[in-house]
């Protein structure tokens, strides 16, 4: 859709508070169109005060603003993020990805209630959000239009960029935090922060000069180690050092625990977008790094070698999936479908060693499900397991191996020598 598109009608629009979201409606309003703004309450630990954030909007010429409760429900998708090891390129927990997917979901129900049938966001076009609002509206409400400004020609030729927007703003004389002279933006949520844009762009600056906001710096970490017991029902986290716990409160409280020991702050990772180009983002995500690497340990004690295998495909899979926006599809439920029977298995009680960013396998109790056995593992004359049993089956093996060997088939490499 495009400006003229939208004159005389409502937009509803995903406000953040921030320099894009005060821009827009205030330009949207400028031109007859009304703006109804919801923000997403994602207990996003820079925008604690909501009534800071609907001042701002509503000096920016908003009609209403609607604040939309998601505690539980970011906390239940960042479980399931969890459980699925869901990392986009083995480094950056889905954070931001699965925040679109949760922002688009309670946002709709609340359109619907008040007759709006334009959804309006301010993704830019060179990045990944746009697809994750484009895709999981046009999945879960197809009657819904799209308004993304910064793919509307009008809206480019006056915003070339944070410049002109933040003296736009300054003219207007609305109350926003941005200013020019901000080295990066920041994007948040419960589940962790996202760094990007200014001086981030530059390779050679190094990312240690972000100012993490959910914990400390590995040389600010405290001298002695911790440990945290996490306890696992079914998959989902239930207590935390022995001490009960809803999925909020357990992230809520992994959050605090591992930003102090500096654990997920300030991850930097070059990533490829889904639209095609790089892009550089400083990641924090303490919570997720403490409970997801608890999960990482019990989930070794209870799958055996096909199961490993097909449980990392669906980690990818679904990595992929989440970050591209493609969360609410069918592939995805098939996925969570096959995840069922190893979320069914991970009971257990996992506790760790934290120390100044690191993480620490310690102790693993009450495992009903594991397929680890002390006496079958040790090298001592203990178990079950004869040492003799493997003759036969190194003979089958080694039938095999000499059929390649007979053929022609074995090369050895150049370290191996002649």
């Amino acid at each position: 859709m495009k400006l003229d598109d939208l004159k005389g009608k409502t937009v509803g629009f995903a406000a953040s508070g921030g320099l894009d979201s005060c821009t827009v409606t205030k330009w949207l309003t400028e031109h007859g169109v009304t703006v109804v703004c919801f923000c997403a309450d994602m207990a996003q630990p820079d925008e604690a005060n909501f009534a800071e954030v609907e001042a701002r909007m509503r000096a920016s010429g908003a009609a209403d603003f609607v604040a939309i409760p998601l505690h539980e429900m970011i906390a239940a998708a960042g479980v399931e993020v969890i459980q699925f090891q869901a990392r986009y390129e083995g480094a950056y927990w889905n954070t931001t990805g699965i925040g679109r997917h949760v922002i688009v979901a309670g946002m709709i129900p609340e359109l619907k209630k008040r007759g709006i049938k334009i959804l309006g966001h301010g993704a830019t076009g060179r990045g990944n959000d746009q697809v994750r609002f484009q895709l999981c509206t046009n999945m879960l409400a197809p009657d819904i239009s799209i308004y993304a400004p910064w793919r509307d020609e009008t809206f480019l030729k006056r915003f070339g960029g944070r410049k002109e927007m933040i003296e736009y703003c300054q003219e207007r004389k609305l109350p926003v935090k941005a200013t020019l002279n901000a080295p990066y933006s920041t994007d948040a949520n419960l589940l962790g922060l996202t760094h990007e844009a200014g001086k981030l762009e530059h390779l050679d600056v190094s990312p240690w000069f972000v100012t993490p906001g959910m914990g400390v710096l590995p040389t600010a970490a405290p001298d002695a180690p911790e440990t945290v017991t996490v306890r696992f029902e079914k998959g989902s986290p239930v207590a935390l050092n022995g001490k009960p716990v809803t999925p909020f409160e357990a992230i809520t409280q992994a959050n605090a625990i591992g930003g102090k020991h500096a654990v997920g702050i300030v991850s930097h990772l070059v990533e490829n977008r889904f639209v095609g180009i790089k892009s550089r983002g400083v990641y924090e995500a303490p919570g997720m790094e403490l409970l997801g690497t608890a999960y990482a340990y019990l989930l070794q004690l209870i799958l055996d070698r096909r199961g490993r295998e097909l449980f990392d495909q669906l980690s990818l899979f679904v990595s992929k999936q989440i970050y591209q926006g493609y969360g609410f599809d069918v592939a995805t439920h098939m996925a969570r479908s096959a995840l069922g029977p190893v979320n069914a298995l991970a009971t257990g009680t996992i506790r760790l060693k934290l120390y100044k960013s690191s993480i620490h396998f310690d102790a693993a109790t009450d495992v009903p499900h594991q397929l680890y056995s002390e006496s079958n593992a040790s090298m001592e004359a203990i178990g079950e397991f004869n040492h003799a049993d493997s003759e036969g089956f190194l003979r089958v093996l080694q039938v095999s191996a000499r059929a390649l060997a007979a053929n022609g088939q074995v090369t050895a490499p150049a370290w191996a020598g002649k």
